[in-house]
């Protein structure tokens, strides 16, 4: 008899973003360990909280 092992979930996944500024699309991580800014304006998008980042920008689709 074979066991099956579980593969736990991760608890972090990546963010597809909009810009609040200037309206551009954005690919983050949900756990960032840096300030990310955005690539058009310099605008911030998330801000590292030592977990979990605080996303400043509209979440539009949590990435799998």
């Amino acid at each position: 008899m074979v066991k099956e092992a579980k593969v736990p979930m991760p608890k972090s996944r990546f963010l597809k973003v909009k810009c609040p500024k200037c309206k551009n699309e954005q690919v983050v991580f949900g756990c960032a360990t840096t300030t990310v800014e955005c690539k058009e304006c310099g605008e911030k998008l998330s801000v590292p909280t030592g977990g979990k980042s605080n996303v400043i920008a509209k979440v539009l689709q949590v990435l799998s």
